[in-house]
């Protein structure tokens, strides 16, 4: 392989020759082996875009020529288009906030702009990695501000498969409607409900978490360029800080503000926990509904049937079962434990710049990556294939003691608990021990019994009103 000869504060150093990055990278690339992971393509992208824009910036207000300038964007441009990725060669975790990416972001920008106008790789004899790409700029509002832009597009790409679900969760709702089965508390039967009117309530459900994901990605929006190293926007001029962060919106198309107080912005990064925490409570949510399937789909419920993707079992044969619930909790607790860890760094910050943002960018990208994952699987291989033991579960909701529930207001609580025990005992049903008895007539028994109305919100309320008033009027 040949190499050239690169020079930093610390001495030399064979870089290889074709390389784009150039003594600081290959300095990071050896002390931290890490995770043996690459940066996140977003991320790439998200410098790229703060390069260009820092850039822009500087040559509209004099600060950097305009020649330069136009080779910086246009290197960035071709990182944005996904040339040259394979260059940046950090770890993901790193100590130094993050130096050794935006180094190699700096190093990758230059090498490659100097070769556009002429000049060669580690030379730098045109355009420097930080007199001139990184000029205005500290990692301190790089970092969190590409790690804010690579945040807010793959929260995008989730809240995407998120809607698609709860699409397909409505969808179910209206399928399954009519089929009636018993509701559980405590494991134990509970009164009915319409297998529909669940998956309403997991339709309701998933629309919270993308509020809230929705709510959490705006407060992404604050960024601290221009602050430089601790928010005293040293070395930054103040017309070049307004001017960035209006290229950065024009290059994502989104709407990012200047934060504040930018001291406050550099040095405390609760944002990033407000979309741990809404992506945490979406984990959660996400496995008590595959909690919820795996129960109704087992052969002790038999209410639900989901789609056999797979056999189960090395011993049993035809045994299958539910490893897409399953995976959707290993998600669920795998982005749980990443939030631990997000919270840990936040709060682990000190004085002027929490240094710990390199391991909060991987965790969070690390949780929407496979939450969306997670929620598309379930999505294709659980939920749009599922299908109700209609039958099935009208049987036990007829023969089930506890519907006994709404005849109590008309019976009383004690008369309705001894025809509860009885049919228990016996088997019978509910209907026909009150129908035995004459504790109520065929005419009434249906009006009270009638599934519609026990599991409408309302309408039974509205039917034990009217009898009431009859009652009092004869």
């Amino acid at each position: 392989m040949r190499y050239r000869i690169e020079t930093d504060s610390l001495g030399e150093m064979q870089v290889p020759a074709e390389a784009y990055y150039g003594i600081q990278t290959l300095r990071a690339k050896e002390n931290f082996q890490i995770t043996k992971r690459g940066i996140n393509r977003q991320m790439i992208k998200g410098l790229a875009i703060v390069k260009k824009a820092a850039a822009r910036a500087n040559a509209d207000i004099g600060m950097l020529d305009e020649e330069v300038a136009k080779a910086i964007m246009l290197s960035c441009d071709e990182i944005l288009n996904g040339r040259l990725h394979g260059q940046f060669i950090t770890d993901v975790i790193q100590g130094g906030a993050g130096t050794s990416m935006n180094m190699n972001a700096n190093e990758v920008i230059a090498n490659r702009a100097n070769e556009m106008m002429g000049g060669e790789k580690g030379k730098y004899n045109f355009v420097h990695p930080l007199d001139h790409v990184n000029f205005s700029q500290s990692t301190n509002d790089v970092i969190p501000t590409a790690g804010k832009i690579a945040t807010i597009r793959q929260t995008k790409k989730l809240l995407v498969e998120l809607k698609k679900l709860q699409n397909a969760y409505l969808e179910k709702m209206v399928e399954l409607n009519d089929v009636f089965k018993l509701g559980r508390t405590h494991l134990q039967e509970a009164v009915p409900m319409r297998m529909g009117q669940m998956f309403e309530a997991l339709a309701s459900l998933l629309g919270r978490d993308i509020d809230r994901i929705e709510q959490a990605m705006d407060g992404l929006r604050d960024i601290n360029m221009g602050a430089t190293a601790i928010g005293t926007g040293l070395n930054a001029n103040p017309k070049y800080i307004k001017k960035v962060v209006q290229y950065i919106s024009k290059y994502t198309g989104e709407n990012f503000r200047s934060a504040k107080n930018l001291i406050d912005s550099t040095r405390h990064l609760d944002a990033l926990l407000t979309m741990s925490t809404a992506l945490k409570i979406l984990a959660v949510n996400l496995s008590k509904t595959a909690n919820d399937l795996r129960l109704m789909a087992s052969s002790a419920f038999h209410e639900i049937n989901l789609p056999k993707v797979q056999p189960g079992s090395s011993i049993m044969p035809g045994k299958v079962n539910p490893v897409i619930p399953e995976v959707v909790n290993q998600v669920a607790f795998y982005v749980m434990g990443l939030d631990v860890t997000i919270t840990k760094a936040v709060e682990a910050g000190q004085l002027e710049l929490n240094v710990f943002e390199p391991v909060i960018f991987d965790s969070l990208f690390e949780m929407l990556n496979t939450l969306r994952r997670a929620a598309r699987t379930l999505r294709e291989k659980a939920i749009e294939g599922l299908t109700a033991n209609s039958e099935y579960c009208e049987y036990v909701v007829e023969h089930s003691p506890i519907i006994v529930t709404a005849l109590s207001p008309h019976l009383g609580y004690n008369l309705s608990a001894k025809i509860a025990q009885e049919a228990m005992e016996t088997g019978k049903s509910v209907r026909d021990i009150v129908l035995e008895n004459k504790y109520l007539t065929e005419m009434e028994a249906n009006i009270i019994l009638d599934l519609h109305k026990m599991t409408t919100p309302g309408i039974n309320g509205e039917e034990l009103l009217y009898r009431k008033k009859t009652k009092k009027e004869e």
